[in-house]
């Protein structure tokens, strides 16, 4: 059985986003070399999360307003935890993401149903944060 890991770094300009990372995953399972196996992407930071869904900008605007709802930034004082840091909503907002995905790799390619894509969110920026891909198989 062969291992691969690497690390992908992102510095968001922006409090929240949400970006498409299947590309840079997809060369990662590449440079592994694995055809078959399984293969793991997760956030390695709290505040922000890997999901898999669609590539649609109406959804991405849905999950904006969803997260919002549930976990409002502000007030910055309806939070115990925000004392030191304003970024209890970016916890709360990664816990209903999610930490990472699990994909199959199916003679060297990601096995993805329909539509879906890897996506790194977002929740807390402005700070360089990394994202762990873990691969394994033959």
């Amino acid at each position: 059985m062969k291992t691969y890991r690497k690390e992908l770094w992102f510095e968001v300009k922006t409090r929240r986003a949400l970006i498409n990372i299947t590309d840079q995953v997809e060369a990662c399972l590449k440079e592994s070399g694995i055809k078959e196996g399984l293969l793991l992407c997760n956030a390695m930071h709290i505040t922000s999360s890997v999901f898999i869904n669609d590539d649609e900008p109406g959804l991405h605007r849905d999950f904006e307003r969803f997260l919002e709802k549930l976990a409002p930034e502000k007030p910055y004082d309806q939070y115990e935890h925000n004392t030191f840091e304003d970024n209890a909503d970016a916890h709360l907002k990664r816990t209903i993401m999610g930490r990472e995905v699990v994909v199959a790799v199916t003679g060297g390619k990601l096995d993805f149903g329909p539509w879906e894509q890897i996506f790194y969110g977002e929740f807390d920026g402005k700070r360089r944060k990394k994202v762990l891909v873990k691969i394994i198989g033959e």
